[in-house]
């Protein structure tokens, strides 16, 4: 079946304002946090964002301890105080702290709270040492891709 010029024109009018990126990083943030009132926490969050691109400020990621220990208590479910390299992994990117490319290496040690604690701490610390102008090219996360362009 031949794809429309209507359905080739829609693609990559999604791709080049980078839509699908921005819907899956909404969805994502939505489902972590779970707040009482998604609409409005939508609409906040993209205020957020707004501002951020409007004034070069690095985007706020609003994840302290407890955040991260909820995250992790949700991906080890069984309680043993361990999660999958796989599960870590894909942590990493739902945070917009790992990008698809990068190349993490298992060193097949399950990976434990305060390991993951640890590397979420400084992969934002990272980040925001980065990204203090809007035109540092090392934003790679999934806010900085949909702020800088």
């Amino acid at each position: 079946m031949e794809t429309s010029s209507r359905e080739l024109q829609a693609a990559e009018y999604l791709e080049k304002h980078q839509i699908k990126e921005l819907v899956s990083y909404l969805t994502s943030a939505l489902l972590f946090f779970r707040p009482e009132k998604p609409k409005e926490y939508l609409i906040s969050l993209l205020e957020r964002l707004r501002i951020a691109k409007v004034t070069g400020v690095a985007f706020p990621f609003f994840m302290d301890n407890s955040n991260i220990v909820a995250m992790f208590e949700m991906m080890d479910s069984s309680g043993r105080g361990t999660i999958s390299f796989v599960q870590y992994k894909e942590a990493l990117k739902t945070l917009g702290l790992c990008t698809e490319d990068e190349d993490l290496q298992d060193d097949g040690h399950k990976i434990t709270l305060d390991k993951f604690k640890e590397e979420v701490n400084k992969r934002m610390k990272e980040i925001c040492e980065k990204t203090k102008g809007k035109d540092s090219e090392s934003y790679q996360t999934a806010a900085g891709l949909l702020l800088l362009r």
